[in-house]
This record gives C-alpha cells, sequence and structure tokens, in this order.
C-alpha cells in the first residue's frame, strides 16, 4: 500500500494512535471490533494477539529485526525522508499495512501528542513465550515484581541487552514492557531481550520462586537488610545460574519475596546515601554479576 496523506482521522486504521488505550490495544473484544471496522470481510479474530504502539524510527526498526508485523504507521511529515528504509522495509512485510503521513499540527491533534520523535508504528504482539522455555537457556535473569513506571521499566530493559542479562520476568502487577514509553525508553531492546510474565497475581514468589529454582537458578533479592551481601561478592558472580530480583520504587521488595530468596543483596553507597533508582541499580548489579564472556 502506498504512503499517502493524512485526510480522514476516523480512518480505524489509525485508532491504535489516536483513539485506543493500551489496555484496549490488548482487549479481545476491541480487536475483534477494530478488525472488522478494518476489514469486515477478513477473519475477525486476526488481531487476537493483540497490538502495541512503537515510537521512534529506532524503536520500530528493532521491533522489525525482531519479527514483529506491522499494522500501520503514522510518520511526521518532517521525518519521511529519514524514515524511507524503515517504510520500504515494512512494505517489504506488510504491503497492506498503510502508512499515513501528515504535518506536526495534524499529528498532534490527532494523537495528543505535544512531541513524537518521528513517527509511530503499530505492530501485532507478538506471544509470550513460556517461562520454563525462556529459562531453560538462560543463565542471567532479572526479575521485576510490580514495577509500575514505563520508564523504570523500559530502563532496565536497555541495561539488560547491554550488560548480559539473558531474559527478563515480569510479576502479574508489572506494567507492561511493550507499552510505548516503555519500549521507547528502552531503545526497542524490549524486543531484543526475551521477556514473560511469571507467577499469578496472588502469591507470586511462592510460584515463581520455585520454578526458577526448578530451572537451577539461585535467586538473590536486591533489598536494603543488615545481613545483605554486597553486590560485588564472589558467591553470586560464581553461580552458574542467578535470578536478580528487583522491586517497585519506594515500597521495594515484598516481605515475603526477600524471605523466599537465596540471598539477600545491597550495593554499598557512601555519603549517606541509602539507595538507588531502580533502574540505576539493575544496571550496577547487572554488570557486578554478569558472566565474564566480555573479559
Amino acid at each position: 500500500m502506498p504512503v499517502m496523506p493524512l485526510r480522514d482521522v476516523n480512518d480505524p486504521r489509525l485508532a491504535p494512535f489516536t483513539s485506543m488505550t493500551d489496555a484496549e490495544l490488548r482487549d479481545p473484544r476491541q480487536l475483534v471490533g477494530l478488525a472488522r471496522a478494518v476489514c469486515a470481510r477478513q477473519d475477525p479474530e486476526r488481531l487476537s494477539e493483540g497490538l502495541l504502539v512503537a515510537e521512534s524510527i529506532n524503536v520500530a526498526a528493532r521491533a522489525l529485526d525482531a519479527g514483529l508485523m506491522p499494522f500501520s504507521l503514522l510518520v511526521e511529515k518532517r521525518w519521511a525522508d529519514g524514515a524511507a528504509e524503515l517504510i520500504d522495509r515494512v512494505q517489504a512485510v506488510a504491503p497492506d499495512a498503510p502508512v499515513f503521513v501528515a504535518d506536526h499540527d495534524a499529528v498532534r491533534a490527532v494523537t495528543g501528542l505535544a512531541r513524537m520523535r518521528g513517527l509511530l508504528a503499530a505492530f501485532h504482539r507478538p506471544p509470550l513465550p513460556d517461562a520454563s522455555a525462556l529459562l531453560a537457556g538462560a543463565r542471567r535473569v532479572a526479575v521485576l515484581e510490580d514495577v509500575t513506571n514505563h520508564t523504570n521499566v523500559g530502563a532496565i530493559f536497555r541495561s539488560a541487552a547491554a550488560l548480559g542479562i539473558d531474559a527478563v520476568l515480569v510479576t502479574p502487577g508489572c506494567h507492561d514492557p511493550f507499552y510505548r514509553r516503555a519500549s521507547r525508553v528502552s531503545m526497542g531492546t524490549v524486543f531484543q531481550v526475551p521477556w514473560t510474565r511469571i507467577g499469578m497475581r496472588e502469591g507470586w514468589p511462592e510460584g515463581g520462586i520455585g520454578l526458577l529454582r526448578a530451572h537451577g537458578f539461585a535467586t538473590a533479592a536486591l533489598a536494603l537488610s543488615d545481613d545483605a551481601l554486597p553486590v560485588q561478592d564472589r558467591r553470586l558472580r560464581n553461580c552458574d545460574k542467578l535470578a536478580l530480583i528487583l522491586g517497585t520504587e519506594g515500597d521495594g521488595l515484598a516481605a515475603r519475596t526477600i524471605a523466599a530468596c537465596d540471598w539477600c543483596v545491597r550495593i554499598p553507597m557512601d555519603h549517606g546515601v541509602d539507595s538507588l533508582n531502580v533502574a540505576a541499580a539493575s544496571a550496577v548489579a547487572f554488570w557486578e554479576v554478569r558472566t565474564r564472556h566480555h573479559d
């Protein structure tokens, strides 16, 4: 489908950018309605896995690299030349995916975004892998317990990609790593680092940590405690398989999660500072416990 000017703001293929919330982009009922609005003759269940929105050329390119299938694009006109290679790639793998182009004011009017990094791209959400299959080939994993700040989620994924984390597991209360802001902050690494959800909403530590142990992982909770090991302790670095468990801002990890882990781990600090932002702490911890294939 050729690049086209944005003329009809009610075109249903624009809905992921203009009128649908993140929750609606994962709601099967909403997606059946969207599929029918786009083309009533096709299978109404074809969007059942959901959609996600990637912002910027780099993030969309990483989604394509990961094999995600485009649904539609909205490109700000002044970025169209810079996005030409990406648009060609989209049209090669999904020739029916429309590419809408509009000036800044029109994009702002339909999306409500005062600033957009070049383009928005809607993709079909990939199915999440099975946790056991994901753990089978991993040596270093991170577990995010109820991290509810998309910026922190994205930053943790970026550090995970850079510092040798093989997989990320998120608990039921953790925000969606595929959310637009999280994927943007991650620079698209949420599409590179394998991830999935672990545990049930009630009692995730019992079942989730049990699953980690069943796959041979020692578990280390990053938390403030008088008996915590310093993160540079050789026992951590020498673990064949290690899961680092990080909690949300403010409250940190739940007490029962800490109690269920093999170790409690802290980052030694100076000047009376007791803790770091969880994203910063993750980077320090990932660096210290990484496997040594880069050394």
